[in-house]
């Protein structure tokens, strides 16, 4: 191994003054010899720890680095605790030196944070996506399942009369695999915050109303409902009901129905 390549690894070291008093003096003699190589990777290790106190890098410091380093500033501090001799000053390079350190280690977690904060944000904003998509392909394929009970052959048409003479009636079409689809046209909005409740009113005697699912008009008059599972059987109910429940929905009725069409 040459002269150069022995000491290339102690220069940055012995330009932030972390070398020990054997390789430090080693060092010394081997520059005094004059050799040009050296003392010009000497020069750019000295002009690098004059910039390290403005530089942001992400990449932290060796291991091998900040142990020389911590170990020269603890034999320092001993030594001036011990010594009745004058104390002398640190050179300002060495205090650059730790300096830079402490920034690069404080940029370093700062900019870990950030990043763990940004890949957060960057996993919610996909997962809302995500979730839109979903709720977008669930409406377009209630839309679709809607459409085919309304317009196929096989399902029972249903009109629900008003006890309102002055009301619109309601259209229902029921398809035994599919479910049922109740729609209005300028109907009545409920008070405050009341909704619509549809009802299965079973043929056997004595049968409670079976309730299903709640609707409340848009501002038109207009709905749709979608019940894809009814709960009776299209064969054990003999007629369809419309009640005004409190928001939620009631199980079991607490008003006349409204509407009311019986299924042949």
């Amino acid at each position: 191994m040459s002269e150069c390549a022995k000491f290339g690894e102690m220069l940055e070291a012995y330009a932030l003054g972390a070398l020990d008093a054997p390789e430090r003096a080693a060092l010394e003699a081997h520059l005094a010899t004059g050799c040009s190589d050296c003392a010009k990777a000497l020069a750019e290790g000295r002009w690098l720890v004059s910039q390290l106190a403005y530089l942001a890098s992400e990449a932290a410091p060796s291991d091998t680095l900040k142990g020389r380093l911590l170990q020269t500033v603890r034999a320092e501090a001993q030594s001036a605790g011990t010594s009745t001799a004058p104390k002398s000053a640190i050179p300002f390079w060495m205090w650059a030196g730790v300096a830079a350190l402490l920034v690069v280690t404080i940029y370093s977690g700062w900019n870990a944070q950030r990043l763990q904060r940004d890949i957060q944000d960057t996993n919610q904003k996909a997962a809302a996506i995500l979730q839109q998509r979903r709720d977008l392909e669930a409406q377009l394929e209630a839309a679709k399942r809607a459409a085919t009970i309304v317009t196929d052959p096989a399902s029972v048409k249903i009109a629900l009369a008003s006890t309102d003479l002055q009301t619109p009636p309601l259209e229902a079409a029921w398809h035994s695999q599919l479910g049922i689809v109740l729609t209005g046209q300028k109907t009545p909005v409920p008070p405050g915050n009341r909704v619509l409740q549809l009802w299965l009113i079973p043929k056997a005697p004595g049968g409670k109303p079976v309730p299903s699912l709640t609707i409340r008009p848009d501002a038109d008059g207009k709905f749709v409902l979608l019940v894809a599972n009814p709960p009776e059987l299209m064969a054990q109910t003999k007629a369809l009901a419309i009640t005004e429940e409190p928001e939620g929905g009631s199980p079991q009725p607490t008003t006349a129905p409204r509407w009311v069409g019986g299924i042949s």
